[in-house]
């Protein structure tokens, strides 16, 4: 195995060993850069809902007092104001989502899933804690939900969730005595959760990462042909020269011209070296054949 096939080989498990730690690396830090930036996003929607819903409470829902004494109207409840902007939202972004669910809604349809229920259970479980992130398929493939509970902190609430006697009549007109009552004071009825699709920026960092994988490629590939062209002039080359001259001078050929050396490298130095001993040949042999004569 000559010396270019040695350099090569190790050359080219370096760079393999290299690329594959880059590559792992790149990818981890590319897949964590579009969770973030998902997370940003639902962090967005979920700060909108939440001005939504204050905006309500505090603008909406006084000015409409007398109404709600003829009708209950959906749109002084904090939650109807956040869905709707939600829906209004999906029309341009369908698959982005938003919901209030509680283990005992008001409303049937505001009813959690199992798998928003084992959320509220782990916000029970976990009274410190303001938020929980999370990543579940769906129908529309991979999303990332941001929620946040739902926790009963006003006792003005409990006017219309404490018992059905308490509750407002057109309230019970709407949506009857069954649910939505027995809320405690500072418990968690609920969670706010807001769904944001994943596929769309993990498809652009699987595509910069390929990106970045065939740019290490390539740069590793053209690195390795400038180093063997390197090695070929700068020792290859001069090592044969070295050789080939070795070898003409051990069949007897004193007479051949010395090396040509140029620079101040250690293959310089060593045809210099060889080039002394050459001479040292020429001069021992020149001295035998005077003694001889």
């Amino acid at each position: 195995m000559n010396l270019k096939i040695k350099f090569n080989l190790v050359l080219g498990l370096t760079g393999l060993l290299g690329i594959g730690c880059s590559s792992l690396f790149a990818h981890q830090l590319l897949q964590g850069m579009a969770r973030e930036e998902v997370l940003d996003t639902a962090r967005v929607l979920m700060t909108s809902a939440i001005a939504i819903r204050n905006y309500t409470a505090e603008e909406i829902k006084p000015l409409l007092v007398i109404q709600q004494e003829r009708t209950f109207l959906p749109q002084t409840v904090p939650a109807y104001s956040a869905h709707q902007f939600i829906t209004q939202l999906q029309k341009e972004l369908p698959d982005y989502s938003y919901k209030e669910a509680a283990l005992n809604p008001t409303n049937p349809s505001d009813r959690a899933q199992t798998w928003e229920a084992e959320i509220v259970d782990w916000f029970k479980s976990n009274a410190a804690e303001k938020e929980f992130i999370g990543e579940r398929e769906s129908v529309i493939g991979h999303v990332l939900y941001l929620s946040h509970p739902i926790k009963i902190t006003d006792p003005g609430c409990l006017a219309c969730h404490d018992t059905p006697s308490n509750a407002p009549k057109t309230l019970l007109a709407r949506y009857g005595k069954a649910n939505g009552f027995g809320w405690k004071l500072n418990e968690v009825i609920g969670v706010q959760i807001v769904t944001v699709p994943m596929q769309v920026p993990l498809q652009h960092a699987e595509k910069s990462f390929y990106t970045f994988l065939a740019l290490i490629s390539w740069v590793f590939i053209l690195t390795g042909i400038l180093l063997n062209i390197l090695l070929h002039f700068m020792v290859t080359k001069r090592i044969i020269a070295i050789s080939a001259q070795a070898d003409n001078v051990s069949l007897g050929g004193l007479n051949l011209p010395e090396l040509p050396l140029k620079g101040k490298d250690e293959l310089t130095s060593l045809g210099q070296s060889f080039n002394r001993m050459h001479r040292s040949l020429v001069n021992a042999f020149d001295m035998l054949e005077e003694k001889n004569d």
